[in-house]
C-alpha cells in the first residue's frame, strides 16, 4: 500500500479533518490530566531541516515523545542533503528506516519530489506554497473557543503567502468564507483562489476585511529569506497592520490569531497581540495536539 502524505490540506477529506480536531482536542484533555497514550511505541520520526524554526521542531519532537516514538533531527549541516546527495536519494534512504518523515523547507516542489520517492509518510512542515500544520492548530483552537467554524466569517489581513493559502484551502474544507486583505502584487496565486470560488473575496481595504470577522489573522510581512524585502515590505503593508482599531470593525468576539513569531509594531500592534482577543499563545500549543493527531492518523492508529 502507497505511503499516505499530507502535504496541503487538502490531502485531507473534510470529515477526517473534523475527526483530527476532535481527537487532538481529546488529546490535549489527556495531557492535562496527565495522561499519556503511547499508540506510537518504537516509531521514528525523521525531521528535515532546510528552514529553521522554534515551534515546529518542539512541538513534533515532544508530540512522537508522547506517543512513545522518537524523533531525528536532521539539517543540511549534517546530513548527506548538503553534501549534494540528490533529495529523491535521500527520501528513498531514509523510508527504509524510519516510519514517518517531516521536511520543512523553501520550495513546495521539494516536498512534492521527496513525497514521491519515499516509502513512509512524509509531512510537509512548511514550504512556501504551504503550512498545512499550522492550520490544523488555528482551526482546533478556534474550535475550542467558538464552536464550529462552518458559515463564519475569517479575515486576512497582509501576505497571500503560504498561510493564506492553507487558509484558502481550509475554508474550502469546513465551509467558512475568507476575506484576504492585500496589495495587489501580494495576492495568493490565482488557481489556489478559484480552488475555493465561493468561499473567498479578495480586497484591498483592510477595514472591508476585519468587518463583523469572527476571526482575524495575519503574519509577518516578510519571512524567512524575503530579509532583503523587509524595508519596501514594511511601507506596502503598513496598512494592513491589525490594532486595535481594526479590531473594532471585527465581531464583539472575534478572535485574533498569528503562527508567530510576531513583529509587534509591525503586521500587529502589541496591544492586540497581547489583548483578550488574542489566542496565538494557545494556537501554538494547540501545534502539539493537532500534529500528535496528525502522527497518528498517518501511521493507521485507530480510536
Amino acid at each position: 500500500m502507497a505511503a499516505r502524505h499530507f502535504l496541503t490540506l487538502l490531502d485531507l477529506e473534510r470529515s477526517e479533518l473534523l475527526d483530527l480536531i476532535r481527537r487532538a482536542q481529546q488529546s490535549k484533555a489527556e495531557v492535562k490530566q496527565g495522561i499519556l497514550k503511547p499508540t506510537l511505541p518504537g516509531r521514528v520520526l525523521a525531521m528535515i531541516f532546510e528552514k529553521s524554526s522554534t515551534r515546529t521542531r518542539v512541538s513534533f519532537e515532544t508530540a512522537i515523545a508522547q506517543l512513545g516514538g522518537h524523533a531525528i533531527f536532521l539539517s543540511p549541516d549534517d546530513s548527506q542533503l548538503g553534501r549534494g546527495e540528490p533529495l529523491e536519494d535521500t527520501a528513498r534512504v531514509l523510508s527504509k528506516m524510519v516510519d514517518c518523515v517531516m521536511i520543512r523547507t523553501f520550495k513546495h516542489e521539494k516536498v512534492l519530489r521527496f513525497a514521491s520517492h519515499s516509502d513512509v509518510p512524509v509531512i510537509n512542515g512548511l514550504s512556501d506554497s504551504y503550512h498545512p500544520c499550522q492550520l490544523l492548530a488555528d482551526m482546533q483552537t478556534f474550535f475550542e473557543y467558538r464552536g464550529n467554524i462552518q458559515g463564519k466569517k475569517v479575515a486576512w489581513l497582509g501576505d497571500g503567502n503560504n498561510m493564506c493559502q492553507s487558509y484558502i484551502q481550509a475554508a474550502r474544507l469546513l465551509d467558512f468564507s475568507l476575506t484576504i486583505a492585500c496589495p495587489d502584487d501580494y495576492r495568493p496565486e490565482p488557481e489556489i483562489v478559484e480552488s475555493a470560488a465561493g468561499h473567498i473575496e479578495i480586497t484591498r481595504d483592510p477595514e472591508q476585511a476585519a468587518r463583523n470577522a469572527d476571526l482575524v489573522v495575519t503574519d509577518v510581512w516578510a519571512s524567512m529569506g524575503q530579509e532583503q524585502e523587509i524595508e519596501t515590505r514594511a511601507k506596502i503593508f503598513s496598512p494592513y497592520q491589525v490594532n486595535r482599531d481594526l479590531m473594532s470593525l471585527a465581531a464583539k468576539d472575534a478572535l485574533f490569531m498569528h503562527c508567530l513569531p510576531a513583529h509587534r509594531g509591525d503586521e500587529v500592534s502589541s496591544d492586540v497581540l497581547e489583548g483578550p482577543q488574542s489566542v496565538v499563545w494557545e494556537e501554538a500549543g494547540n501545534r502539539l495536539h493537532s500534529q500528535k493527531a496528525l502522527l497518528e492518523l498517518l501511521l493507521g492508529v485507530r480510536h
